[in-house]
């Protein structure tokens, strides 16, 4: 058997026999979906698609921005 099968094979049953682990992990995977798209709807708006029409002048900006920040 090769060394990932029994990798693969050691956290496939170890998964399988947790029983507070499975709530963790939920919990992990609710606030990480929580951080991840709600957050980012609502406080990081698409700043560069909603002020400007064309990509040549969204990078023109982020160029401007980088090379001349204020």
């Amino acid at each position: 058997m090769s060394i990932l099968n029994r990798i693969f094979n050691f956290y496939l049953n170890g998964f399988k026999e947790m029983k507070v682990g499975k709530q963790l992990w939920l919990i992990i995977l609710i606030k990480l979906f929580i951080m991840f798209a709600i957050l980012k709807l609502f406080f990081f708006p698409n700043f560069l698609k909603s002020n400007f029409d064309s990509d040549q002048e969204r990078s023109d900006y982020v160029i401007e921005q980088l090379t001349n920040p204020k």
